[in-house]
């Protein structure tokens, strides 16, 4: 077939020759060649199960650290090897299992309940977890080898710093979880963009499953709240590594910074956990009360608001830090408004079982564990939000149990009820009820024994991060109780393990939709076929299987969109992201290594770093960055196919011909997270100018410019303008045909970003001694980020040259020049504002602010 045959709709394959067809296709190699995968089942089972594994770690450390608690002046751990184990352990669970966990839960669910054939970006879904894989096994080999992180997972400063941790153990945590935190920003893109694009035909955004929108919030949240972690971990390993004083008041920086960029992280990050678990439940409640979910659009409005205030939260942690009493005010009353938008979802799902006839199935009891654990969770925190009582509590065993009562309650207990809900659609056989009823029993007790007896030893004043505690002060009792309940729950657990297994291998089969649910992943064959859809449904409403219950059997038998497989490429469609009308076809990338090669390169940078090779760390840079670029695939090689039928006699371009594809609004969301990261570096300048001891420097920089002169100053903001103008020339030149004006266009990009990347190394040199004070590296950070976005825009450039020189654009297919406009706009921005920032603070002459000596 060529690219605009399919076969006529009466001579529609039979259902077994169109699966054959589809599977030939889609499926992923065998052997070695399963390490190529990219189909998003896959990956999404193998965050799932990775993420679980390390979960079992996290468990095995938690009993650890009660073993060791269970009576006084205990010798089971000493020290050392205690504040390995506890700081493991928060990592290991914040980390490397709750944020993965929800991410492949996405990942493998996405595309089935949005009526699509796989995510937005497979290869970036795979590197995503290869990233995540070889970072946290960074994290679990040094607590193997004895230098795992120890300063625990906050990793405050100047504890953190490089005089009071001498050894490689904080580098293992700022590298290994940077490492990490790829992941987690490549699946915020992937996810974002697969919501907004990815939608059967007909789904509008009002009638998107409703877990659709907690997830878009979530990776809208990621896209904003992960990259001031990112930069506060660069800064403190720059710290450590080359001397340059962010955070050493002595030379101009503040521990206080550290607390700011980690909790601009941190706070935000219990709602990340929190709202796909919720939206687990806003999901699977409805199915098991045989009731709509009560207020849709209140839900959705509900869980906006979560993700905006959740970010005006973070000094809720630092109120005994020091800050002004009018801030610990407002950021108390913040703390306590949250609780409005959470308490909408709860009276919501109370409303819908209430007004419902609910079953009392497995997953069913894992939301009611949830409704009470999160709620007394809940309780506690609103107690928390009030300054007073926070200074009572703080540091102690009573935030430790408030913080497991939000996250257990909040995501553990939500996702048990998921594994039991959406695990049939994995196996295609359902649990085995009575254990299942066991492993929730003991779960449920187990945790409560745990940790509500530690809301009583912090209030008798018992530290967290305490290794031994003398006898006679009135937690011994209250501790072996909570150790006996630790394990009781490792019981419960270990049971729950089991019960999947015997569900995989031995559960009663069946064909599909068990619990007679109405969302589209229930109307495929399980388990579910590589290419998820034979054909692709058109919804009208947000109940298909309600609407059209034969659905599953039509789509079976290629009675939807996209009913044939077309040149052996993998195809699904895209729409608008208001209105869900089909807009172009999507192709997507077969099966390939070089996801794998390239998180392989990526981690040579983070171990050399880590190693101290810093010699090699540029290399396996490059090697990532060429690697990268081989991603790009050619569907439509080196000519214009115009719009090709996509079924029911409609017509649509593919993805390289269209104003609105996906990739454009992957490089939208990349530049987002991007911008969080250059305002937390504003910020952070702004703040140690502000705040911090030290200002101005003892001895004045230099003031009235450099020492050599304006004239690298000079020639960044003409150069980095040139880049900018030259990027559009080329778009707009593109699109006219022209192809001599596209290639000039480049080159004035190119020239552009080689003078503005020369000027700012050129002032790098002249940065008043970043290792003396703060201000001159804050100069060098800033100055150093719009280097390196110039060096990037220097690849933009040189790739859009090869492209067109290859053939690869024309008037049709200008995708590439117009994800590299983006990146030259975007660093012309910055970069002036970077460069003003630098000379203002390096050679402006500022006065002292309020934090001066």
């Amino acid at each position: 077939m060529t690219a605009r045959e399919h076969p006529p709709e009466r001579n529609r394959p039979s259902p077994i020759r169109l699966h054959k067809e589809l599977e030939r296709i889609w499926a992923t190699p065998k052997g070695w060649g399963a390490l190529s995968a990219v189909n998003h089942t896959v990956i999404g089972k193998r965050f799932i199960v990775t993420a679980f594994v390390f979960f079992t770690i996290g468990g095995l450390l938690a009993m650890l650290i009660r073993a060791q608690l269970a009576t006084p002046r205990s010798a089971f751990l000493g020290p050392d090897v205690y504040n390995q184990v506890f700081t493991m352990h928060g990592t290991v669970m914040m980390f490397l299992f709750a944020i993965p966990m929800f991410e492949g839960l996405a990942i493998y669910l996405l595309p089935k309940i949005l009526g699509a054939r796989d995510m937005a970006f497979p290869r970036l879904g795979a590197y995503g977890y290869w990233c995540y894989l070889f970072g946290g096994s960074i994290l679990i080999v040094a607590l193997l080898a004895g230098v795992a992180p120890d300063t625990g997972w906050f990793l405050y400063t100047p504890l953190s710093s490089r005089p009071y941790t001498p050894g490689i153990n904080a580098d293992v945590w700022l590298l290994g979880i940077t490492f990490v935190e790829i992941s987690a920003v490549s699946a915020a893109v992937e996810i974002t963009v697969t919501i907004l694009k990815l939608r059967a035909p007909g789904m509008s955004l009002d009638r998107m499953p409703i877990y659709a929108w907690y997830l878009l919030v979530t990776a809208g949240m990621m896209l904003v709240g992960f990259p001031p972690l990112i930069l506060g971990s660069l800064l403190l390993e720059a710290e450590r590594a080359i001397g340059l004083p962010f955070f050493d008041p002595a030379r101009g920086g503040d521990p206080l910074l550290w607390q700011h960029l980690f909790w601009l992280f941190g706070h935000p990050e219990v709602y990340i956990i929190f709202l796909p678990a919720a939206g687990a439940i806003s999901t699977m409640l409805p199915v098991f009360a045989r009731r709509e979910l009560l207020g849709y659009t209140w839900i959705v409005v509900a869980v906006v608001a979560v993700g905006f205030l959740s970010f005006g939260l973070w000094v809720h942690h630092m109120f005994t830090v020091g800050i002004p009493h009018l801030a610990q005010a407002f950021f108390s009353a913040a703390s306590t408004l949250v609780a409005v938008p959470t308490a909408v979802q709860i009276f919501a799902w109370t409303g819908t079982l209430a007004s419902g006839r609910p079953r009392l199935t497995l997953p069913m009891l894992y939301i009611l564990g949830f409704f009470f654990v999160f709620t007394c969770g809940g309780l506690t925190g609103v107690m928390l939000a009030v300054v007073p009582f926070d200074w009572q509590a703080h540091d102690t065993q009573f935030v430790v149990a408030h913080l497991h009562y939000v996250l257990v309650g909040g995501f553990i207990f939500p996702m048990l009820a998921a594994a039991y809900y959406w695990l049939p659609h994995v196996t295609g056989r359902m649990p085995v009820q009575r254990l299942g009823v066991a492993a929730f029993w003991l779960i449920f007790l187990g945790f409560n024994l745990t940790f509500f007896l530690m809301h009583l030893t912090g209030l008798r004043g018992m530290p967290r991060r305490i290794h031994s505690y003398e006898a006679g002060i009135g937690w011994e009792g209250l501790n072996l109780i909570s150790s006996l309940g630790g394990f009781i729950l490792t019981m419960g657990f270990a049971l729950f393990l089991l019960d999947m297994v015997l569900q995989s291998r031995f559960g009663r089969r069946f064909r599909r939709n068990p619990w007679e649910a109405e969302t589209l992943e229930w109307a495929m064959p399980v388990p579910a076929a590589s290419y998820a859809f034979a054909s692709l449904p058109e919804v009208a409403g947000r109940a298909p299987l309600r609407d059209d219950p034969d659905l599953g059997r039509r789509l079976a038998a290629g009675e939807g969109y996209l009913p044939f497989a077309r040149n052996g490429h993998q195809e699904t469609l895209a729409v608008e992201i208001a209105t869900g009308k089909p807009e172009q076809i999507v192709v997507l990338p077969q099966p390939s290594f070089l996801p794998l090669w390239s998180a392989l390169a990526t981690g040579v940078v983070f171990v050399a770093l880590l190693l101290g090779l810093y010699w090699l760390a540029p290399l396996g840079l490059l090697a990532a960055l060429a690697l990268l670029l081989c991603w790009t695939p050619d569907p439509a090689g080196r000519r214009d196919s115009g719009p090709i039928p996509a079924g029911h006699g409609l017509m649509l371009p593919p993805h390289v011909e269209s104003a609105s594809a996906p990739s454009l609004w992957a490089m939208r969301f990349t530049l987002v997270a991007d911008a969080t990261l250059f305002a937390s570096l504003l910020f952070g300048a702004a703040f140690l100018y502000v705040v911090a001891p030290n200002w101005p420097p003892p001895p004045l920089p230099s003031v009235g410019g450099p020492p050599g002169g304006w004239l690298p100053a000079g020639l960044v903001l003409p150069g980095l303008a040139l880049a900018a103008l030259g990027g559009r020339w080329a778009v707009a030149a593109n699109v006219r045909g022209r192809t001599a004006g596209r290639s000039a266009g480049l080159l004035l990009a190119l020239l552009g970003h080689g003078v503005a990347l020369a000027a700012l190394v050129w002032l790098l040199c002249l940065v008043p001694d970043p290792a003396a004070h703060a201000v001159g590296a804050l100069g060098v950070a800033l100055l150093a980020y719009a280097a390196l976005h110039a060096a990037l825009g220097l690849l933009f450039a040189g790739f859009g040259l090869y492209r067109g020189h290859a053939g690869y654009l024309s008037p049709r297919r200008s995708l590439d020049l117009r994800i590299g406009r983006l990146w030259h706009d975007y660093t012309a921005i910055t970069g002036a504002i970077a460069l003003l920032a630098a000379l203002a603070l390096c050679w402006g002459g500022l006065p002292a602010a309020g934090g001066s000596a």
